[in-house]
């Protein structure tokens, strides 16, 4: 009698984490899938050129940017770059038209920055990287939650940074192309 009660509290329980896991995957919105740039606007002197399921920056600098702004959100991208590429996913920015790190939370992407204190995974002027992670010439992925105050970035699965700042609440969020080889190939949210 006891064995048929266990396996159905085992079976209920594997419904349940399965309902909640299509639920949470559900709720993702999608920004960039790889096949147009509909949701997202063009800044700068950058030219983006879709092909093989990513987008690719060349030329000059420039943003690709949400047509609205976000405040609590978990945000999937995922990006390659070559060794010398200078990139980086700016959230919560003030302004749609101009994107800095001064008016943004940027999440770095560069291996090679000069000072590495806020290279690949950290967030410039507030967290350097817990980890070093060296993305270049391979696919990845940043995992950014923004939740309050709350800010907390995962690279292919490896936490970088779990800081509390309240200099930005809300805002635009932005795909940067800098220099060298930035591709993207997805980008997603999903408001908390």
């Amino acid at each position: 009698m006891l064995k048929p009660i266990k396996t159905l509290i085992m079976l209920f329980s594997g419904l349940v984490v399965s309902a909640c896991a299509f639920f949470e995957y559900s709720e993702m919105t999608t920004l960039f899938d790889g096949s147009d740039l509909q949701n997202l606007n063009q800044i700068g002197n950058a030219t983006w050129t879709l092909t093989n399921g990513y987008v690719e920056g060349s030329d000059a600098a420039g943003f690709l940017v949400t047509q609205r702004p976000y405040e609590d959100f978990h945000l999937v991208v995922e990006f390659w770059t070559d060794v010398p590429a200078n990139s980086g996913v700016f959230i919560r920015c003030q302004d749609s038209q101009s994107v800095t790190d001064t008016n943004c939370y940027e999440v770095n992407i560069f291996d090679t920055r000069p000072d590495q204190t806020y290279r690949t995974g950290g967030i410039v002027h507030i967290a350097a990287p817990a980890a070093t992670i060296n993305a270049a010439n391979q696919w990845n992925r940043f995992e950014i939650t923004a939740q309050g105050s709350q800010l907390t970035v995962n690279l292919n699965g490896v936490e970088t940074v779990n800081v509390r700042d309240d200099q930005f609440d809300s805002g635009y969020i932005a795909l940067q192309y800098g220099s060298g080889v930035v591709r993207f190939r997805e980008a997603s949210i999903r408001q908390l």
